[in-house]
C-alpha cells in the first residue's frame, strides 16, 4: 500500500512546481467602455493559455499616461499597455518599448489582416512597436430635437459644405440651430448674441498639435497638410490654409454661434451637448457608447462637411498594444499582444460595438452591433471614403504639442492674428523636432 503522506508530499511539490510557472501579465487601458470587451478577450486567452493570467487595469486618460511614465522610471510599468500615436515616438526613442518585429517574423503573423496604414504607422527603421487594435474617425453629433424645431432636415445635415470665408452651408445650419433666450435663431435679425441659450456648434478646444476633433478636419478639407510623410522633420503649421481655418473658428464666438474658448474649457463640449446647450459637436467614434448612455434626446451622427477641396476629411487614427521593455515576461506578454491583435479577439470587441477593430471586416460587425442597440454610427465608416490622413508624428512630440497648444489657445482666445501666431509657432515646432 502507498504511503499517503508521501503521496500528499509529492502532490504538493507538483502543485508548487506548476504554480511557479504561472505568469501574471499586467495590462492597462484608459477607456472604461472598452474594459468589458477586453476582459472577455482575456477570458478566452486564459482558456488556451492555462499558465498565463491577464490582470486588466483601467485609468482615466491623464492618470494613465502619468502612471505609464512613472512606471518606466520606477520599474513598475505594466507588461502590456494600450499605446497612442501621440505618445509612442518618445517611448521608442527612450528605448522603453519592445521591438515586436522578431516575434512577428518568427510566428508568421499575418499583417495583411489590418486596414491599410494601421500597421505601418507603428513601425520605424525596420522595428515594430505595436500591433493594431482599432481605428477611429471623426464625425458630428447633432441634437435632432433642436434640428427639427429649426427646420433643419437629415438631408441638410448629411450634405453640408464648409469654407473659411463664410462657413458655407454648414455655418447656415449652425445659425439656424443657435438660439437666444427669447427663442430667436441666429439667422434672424432679432437674434441677441449677448443672451445665447443654445449654441449651434461647439469647438471642443485648442487640440494641441493634432487638432483631432477640434480643427484638423476643417483645415485638411481646406487644403492643409501636417507633413509630407510620417516621421518627416518638417511640419507645415505656418500654412495660410491652417491660419484661415483657425481664424474662422476663432470668429464663431463673436457671432454668438459658439461659446468662448474660456467657457468651453470650463464646461466641456460633450457636457454642453448632453445638457442641450450645444446643438452640434465634433467627436470621435470612440465616444459612441458615451453619448448612447448619456444623451436623453434623439440625436444623429452625421459626416463632417465637405471643404473647399471638394471632399470631407478626417484623421484616421489607430491605437496599438505595446510591450514594456522592462517586462520580465516578454514571451507571455507577446502571446497576449498577438491575441489582442488577432481576428479572434477583435471579433469579440466588434460584437461589443464599442470601437471599430483594426482587422478588416470587423468595423461592419461593430456597426451592426451598435444598430442593434439603436445607434446608427455609419457616418464614421462614411468618413473613411473621404480624404483620410494620419496623425502628425515625429520626434519630440510632447514639445511640439506644447508649442502648438499654446498657439491654438492664443488664436481661439483672440490674442493675435492666426497667421502671425502660426508662423512663429511653426518655426518653433520644426526647431523642436530637430533637437
Amino acid at each position: 500500500m502507498k504511503n499517503p503522506h508521501i503521496t500528499l508530499a509529492v502532490a504538493t511539490l507538483l502543485a508548487a512546481a506548476g504554480s511557479a510557472h504561472a505568469v501574471e501579465i499586467k495590462y492597462v487601458l484608459w477607456d472604461s467602455n472598452q474594459r468589458p470587451a477586453y476582459q472577455s478577450c482575456a477570458n478566452e486567452f486564459q482558456k488556451a493559455n492555462k499558465d498565463i493570467t491577464v490582470k486588466i487595469t483601467q485609468q482615466g486618460w491623464d492618470d494613465y499616461w502619468t502612471g505609464i511614465s512613472t512606471g518606466f522610471i520606477s520599474g513598475t510599468a505594466p507588461d502590456v499597455f494600450t499605446n497612442h500615436l501621440a505618445k509612442y515616438p518618445e517611448f521608442a526613442k527612450n528605448n522603453q518599448l519592445v521591438d515586436l518585429a522578431p516575434f512577428i517574423q518568427r510566428d508568421k503573423v499575418d499583417i495583411g489582416l489590418y486596414a491599410a496604414g494601421l500597421y505601418d504607422i507603428w513601425g520605424r527603421g525596420g522595428k515594430q512597436f505595436g500591433l493594431p487594435k482599432d481605428w477611429d474617425t471623426i464625425g458630428m453629433i447633432v441634437n435632432m430635437d433642436l434640428a427639427k424645431k429649426a427646420g433643419v432636415s437629415a438631408a441638410d445635415l448629411q450634405n453640408m459644405t464648409w469654407n473659411p470665408k463664410d462657413g458655407g452651408s454648414f455655418e447656415q445650419v449652425v445659425k439656424k440651430l443657435t438660439t437666444d433666450a427669447a427663442g430667436n435663431s441666429a439667422a434672424s435679425a432679432k437674434f441677441d448674441k449677448s443672451k445665447v441659450a443654445v449654441y449651434g456648434y461647439q469647438n471642443p478646444g485648442s487640440g494641441g498639435m493634432m487638432g483631432q476633433t477640434e480643427w484638423s478636419h476643417f483645415a485638411v478639407s481646406n487644403g492643409f497638410k501636417f507633413q509630407d510623410k510620417p516621421w518627416d522633420a518638417k511640419y507645415y503649421y505656418d500654412d495660410p490654409k491652417l491660419a484661415e481655418t483657425m481664424g474662422w473658428l476663432a470668429g464663431l464666438p463673436g457671432k454668438g454661434l459658439s461659446a468662448t474658448a474660456e467657457d468651453v474649457s470650463k464646461l466641456g463640449s460633450d457636457a454642453m451637448f448632453i445638457a442641450g446647450k450645444a446643438a452640434i459637436v465634433p467627436q470621435g467614434s470612440w465616444m459612441i457608447t458615451h453619448f448612447a448612455s448619456n444623451a436623453k434626446f434623439p440625436y444623429a451622427w452625421v459626416p463632417l462637411p465637405k471643404g473647399p477641396i471638394g471632399q470631407r476629411a478626417t484623421m484616421f487614427n489607430g491605437l496599438a498594444d505595446s510591450i514594456w521593455v522592462g517586462s520580465k515576461n516578454k514571451e507571455e506578454a507577446w502571446k497576449w499582444v498577438k491575441f489582442l491583435g488577432s481576428a479572434a479577439c477583435q471579433d469579440i470587441v466588434a460584437s461589443a460595438g464599442v470601437v471599430f477593430p483594426a482587422v478588416k471586416g470587423m468595423p461592419e460587425k461593430a456597426i451592426a452591433a451598435q444598430k442593434a442597440k439603436g445607434v446608427d454610427s455609419s457616418a464614421f465608416l462614411e468618413m473613411t471614403k473621404g480624404k483620410t490622413f494620419l496623425a502628425p508624428i515625429a520626434d519630440n512630440g510632447s514639445q511640439v504639442n506644447d508649442i502648438m497648444d499654446n498657439a491654438m489657445q492664443a488664436i481661439l482666445r483672440g490674442k493675435g492674428e492666426a497667421a502671425t501666431i502660426l508662423k512663429d509657432a511653426g518655426a518653433k515646432a520644426n526647431a523642436a523636432v530637430k533637437q
